[in-house]
Formats: C-alpha cells, sequence, structure tokens
C-alpha cells in the first residue's frame, strides 16, 4: 500500500510496517493483526520521545481479535526528527494522533496510551471524543501541575538523603554529579519500575543514561528527569474540559506510580461513567509488574466495549 501519504515497508502474514506522513512529516507504524474482527487498538507511548518499541507487548491483544496500531511519534523512534522546536507541543502531538487515525483509515479507535501518550490520549479524548469506541489512559493525567506537584511530593517522602543531594545538585546546576544520579535512580526503582533485576530492554534509568542519552523531544517538552520537570509542557491542563469525553473510559496506575493514585482518581472524578484501577504492588509499569492483572484488566474492559 502506498500513496502520497503512506509508504509500506513490509507486509508479512498478519504483520505490516511503514510510514504515514502526517502534518507534513513522515511517522514510522506498524500494524499487528491485520485480520482483526473486533477493531483497532491504536497505542500512543510515552516518554515524550520514548517511541513505540516500548510498547511492543500490547500486540498481545491480538490473541482477541483485535488489530493493534503503534506509531513512533514526530522526533521519536524511526520517524522524522525536525530541528525546530516549535514543532513539539501536547497541542500539535494530539492533532498528530487524530491524522494517524485518518491516514490509515483506522475508524473509530480504542486508544491506549501510557505515561506520556496517557496525558496525550486524555488531551485528544477532550477534542476528538467522537472518533473513539473506547478510552484506556494508563499512568496518565489531565494536569501536569498536579502530576508534577505530586512527583514532588514522593521526592520529599524520600529518605531525607534523596531529596537533600538533588536539591543541592539542582541548585548548583550539577546534574552529572554521582550522587545525584544515585539520588534519582532510587526514585525510578521506586516509582518507575520496581522489578529486581531490571527487564533487559528497559534503558532509561539514571544509572543506565547519565542523563547523557536525553533525546530532544523529552528535554524540550518535560526536562533531563523524570523527577525535576522544566520542560513546555509542565503547565498542560485539560481537567476542565474532562465533562466533553464521552466514550467508555478506563483509568489505571500502579499504587507506587510517580503519576499518582491522585491523578487517575481525578480522571474517574471528571469522566463520567469512567472505570478506575489501581494495581497493587506496581508502579509506573505494570505491564511488566504484574503484566496477568494488567492483561486481565484491560480485557474484561475491552470485552465490554467491542
Amino acid at each position: 500500500m502506498t500513496n502520497d501519504s503512506i509508504y509500506e515497508v513490509a507486509r508479512i502474514n498478519d504483520y505490516s510496517e511503514g510510514y504515514v506522513k502526517v502534518l507534513g512529516h513522515w511517522l514510522f507504524y506498524r500494524i499487528f493483526g491485520e485480520s482483526g474482527t473486533r477493531g483497532n487498538i491504536l497505542c500512543v507511548h510515552g516518554g515524550p520521545g520514548a517511541g513505540q518499541d516500548g510498547m511492543t507487548r500490547i500486540a498481545k491483544f491480538t490473541e482477541d481479535g483485535l488489530r493493534v496500531v503503534m506509531y513512533d511519534q514526530l522526533g521519536s523512534g524511526k520517524s522524522e526528527k525536525p530541528a525546530n522546536e516549535l514543532l513539539y507541543t501536547m497541542e500539535r502531538y494530539v492533532d498528530e494522533i487524530e491524522g494517524v487515525r485518518t491516514t490509515l483509515k483506522l475508524g473509530k479507535v480504542h486508544m491506549y496510551g501510557v505515561s506520556f501518550g496517557g496525558f496525550l490520549n486524555v488531551g485528544y479524548a477532550v477534542k476528538y471524543s467522537n472518533n473513539l469506541a473506547s478510552l484506556m489512559t494508563q499512568s496518565g493525567t489531565s494536569s501536569s501541575p498536579v502530576a508534577i506537584s505530586e512527583m514532588m511530593r514522593l521526592r520529599r517522602e524520600a529518605p531525607g538523603w534523596v531529596s537533600e543531594t538533588m536539591d543541592r545538585c539542582e541548585a548548583e546546576s550539577d546534574l552529572l554529579n554521582p550522587e545525584y544520579v544515585k539520588a534519582a535512580d532510587y526514585l525510578y526503582r521506586q516509582h518507575l519500575c520496581r522489578l529486581d533485576p531490571l527487564p533487559p530492554d528497559i534503558r532509561w534509568f539514571p544509572s543506565q543514561t547519565k542523563f547523557r542519552d536525553v533525546n530532544l523531544v523529552y528535554r524540550l517538552m518535560w526536562g533531563v528527569h523524570e523527577f525535576y520537570p522544566t520542560g513546555n509542557s509542565k503547565y498542560w491542563d485539560v481537567t476542565s474540559l474532562l465533562g466533553q469525553v464521552g466514550c467508555p473510559t478506563l483509568v489505571t496506575c500502579g499504587r507506587f506510580d510517580e503519576i499518582t493514585p491522585r491523578n487517575a482518581e481525578t480522571l474517574h472524578q471528571g469522566i463520567r461513567g469512567s472505570k478506575l484501577h489501581i494495581f497493587e504492588n506496581c508502579s509506573h509499569t505494570p505491564i511488566l509488574e504484574d503484566p496477568e492483572a494488567f492483561f486481565q484488566v484491560h480485557r474484561d474492559f475491552l470485552r465490554e466495549v467491542s
């Protein structure tokens, strides 16, 4: 399938991949379960700038007759990476989702978003709710200020050496100090992924990156690391618009999530008829920390709405 807006690279049995042109730029996509009969799940990845690779496990839903579509957002993964910093905004990324949906002719979709993707798909839902068969937001929020306030609370509630080290090093702009990296790593191990050892495909802990491999999109939109937000999305808030979401909605997060249950509760209260599930003993990655529960909760929801 090749036209002015879609360039297919490969099609093998029940899988295809290629590039879709959205808002003037080529984005890399993958489609699992081309013969899906129960509808499409459009996946919105986190980061910002992380790319879709970390979402591949979601392809498991093809076992239930669903087609799973995922793509790399602008500046991420195999998609185009323009240098124009003005392109990387919450509003543009929301419209980018709509462009992917319409150009790939997906119709009404079940939309799954995780982490930053859980911010974006909430932003999408308040603007394009009529295009959704359902909304599934995991570790998402309707308010960056609330999310950041909660993350700062987690910093303060950590052992004293963590907050003291981070406050001192940030004041001195000494973010590559090994003590600072150790302190940030402690928070990641409590609130992003609590597995020990970490899965081999996790590459974003401070002790692994030393903050040197942070991509442009992440730096622009969030900051140097999760618990030091300085980017252009820090004031984004659509909480007052949650009443415009009119599709079936599932809100989830981990009990120890960096995007805390307070964020999930706000979404649940603001979206009429939504369902809320907190994964106990999990942080930001329940699909890794408790995969059986993760898939069961989402399967139960999808069976009700598809």
